[in-house]
């Protein structure tokens, strides 16, 4: 048997403020809320928000890449929004940013079709 994806679960202290954050990030919006989860149903990708008491430790061990036709006005967008630009990396014909939520949660936005 094989398994397949369904959702990326991403721990914060305020599952709603973060889950409005990332629906206007991604133009989608809330689905579902249940106070302590908010559920994104940013297709082809749902993305959860659960709360948790403990603030982030470190680096996340796991992130989100996104991709952008336009990755540099996104950038542009995603800061004025809130995010933090952390870097921007290059290797074998592959650009990326690397940025981080209202949060400090890590994600990528790359080129579209870079991959």
């Amino acid at each position: 048997m094989r398994i397949s994806p369904e959702m990326i679960t991403i721990d914060c202290a305020d599952p709603r403020t973060l889950a409005a954050w990332w629906a206007e990030a991604l133009g989608v919006e809330d689905t579902q809320d249940y106070d302590a989860f908010v559920v994104l149903a940013a297709t082809p990708l749902v993305l959860g928000f659960q709360r948790v008491p403990e603030p982030k430790p470190g680096k996340n061990r796991v992130h989100i890449d996104f991709a952008s036709p336009d990755r540099l006005a996104d950038v542009e967008r995603l800061e004025k929004l809130g995010a933090t630009v952390v870097g921007e990396q290059s290797m074998q014909g592959m650009t990326w940013t690397v940025l981080k939520d209202p949060e400090g949660n890590e994600f990528c936005l790359a080129d579209a079709g870079s991959h």
